[in-house]
């Protein structure tokens, strides 16, 4: 297998092949970040290494939109494709002693890490889900714009701004409301119209404190099972696992949650929760015992969160609605 680092930027590929990782001998060039580029990209792979397409193994640091187009084009073209978080790449290249920094060293640094780390390979969502993803990253976009608006509107009110101000900011207001529902509308067609994804929605929905926008993520998120593996697995992707920090004696910080994962979905987990403490009986239990043991209302949160992630889990592993063990 021949190793070959990729550095994205928004207009171009920095390309390390890795042809002797005893010597560092490679192979580098600069390529647009365009269709175009992806096909010159693989052929001068293949004209470089004179291997099967099969044989390569391209590695690439995950940067938003940019690599998602090149990660797909190779892997549909036959090459193995691995996307690494930028977190684990900047720690191995502080491990190496590399201080300097620039795209065609990056590249190589990249190169050498799939050689060393051998990181699983990646697969493109089906189109279901890439669907999904798109509508769901822009209503996130339009939240964002509607709590913006939402706040300048509340500043102008106690600045005592103009009435052409404050039209304005609610002429604003209730179009993103619109646009908002609209989009909540289409989340929820594009998702009937595929049973799978509807089936699993139906039983995340089933358990209280579950509302339609978090269990489109969740939809996305869980794949129709085929990401994790069990309860533990979900909430530790979530950030929802107590991290400790003890150094000897002196050094003994309370747990915290990890809050890796996507912010987003445990954002919406910890609003969910909220109300679970107050509906849903299993979550509601572990939430009164743990205040009564004297754990913190945030700390019990954390708590309620993940067992909701856990409930969540449960519910599709054996295919069934909510059936609350406590009553």
């Amino acid at each position: 297998m021949i190793f070959i680092g990729i550095d994205v930027s928004k207009k171009k590929l920095d390309v390390a092949v890795l042809l002797d990782p005893s010597t560092l001998k490679k192979r580098q060039k600069k390529l647009p970040n365009t269709p175009e580029g992806y096909q010159e990209l693989v052929r001068w792979c293949q004209k470089h290494t004179g291997v099967e397409l099969s044989q390569l193994q391209a590695i690439m640091e995950a940067t938003g939109p940019y690599h998602e187009a090149v990660a797909l084009a190779l892997h549909q073209a036959g090459m193995g494709v691995s996307v690494i978080n930028p977190k684990a790449l900047k720690d191995f290249a502080k491990g190496l002693g590399i201080k300097a920094k620039n795209d065609a060293m990056d590249a190589l640094t990249i190169a050498r890490y799939g050689y060393l780390a051998q990181p699983r390979r990646w697969q493109p969502d089906p189109p279901e889900f890439r669907q999904l993803a798109g509508l769901l990253k822009r209503l996130e976009a339009l939240e964002c714009d509607l709590q913006r608006e939402q706040n300048r509107r509340e500043k102008a009110q106690v600045g005592h701004a103009s009435a052409e101000v404050l039209d304005s900011l609610s002429r604003t207001i209730g179009f993103l409301e619109q646009e908002k529902q609209h989009l909540i509308h289409s989340i929820d067609a594009h998702i009937d119209r595929h049973p799978h994804l509807q089936q699993d929605r139906e039983r995340w929905q089933s358990i209280p404190g579950i509302g339609r926008v978090l269990s489109a993520l969740m939809v996305l998120l869980w794949q129709h099972g085929q990401r994790f593996a069990s309860a533990a697995q979900l909430a530790s992707y979530l950030g929802l696992i107590p991290t400790e920090h003890q150094s000897g004696s002196s050094v003994r910080k309370p747990p915290r949650l990890s809050k890796l994962g996507p912010a987003r979905v445990r954002a919406k987990l910890y609003r969910a929760a909220i109300v679970a403490t107050q509906h849903n009986p299993d979550v509601q239990a572990l939430y009164q015992r743990l205040l009564k043991r004297g754990k913190c209302k945030m700390a019990a949160l954390g708590a309620a969160m993940r067992k909701l992630a856990h409930i969540c889990f449960g519910v599709i592993k054996n295919q069934t609605p909510y059936q609350p063990q406590i009553t």
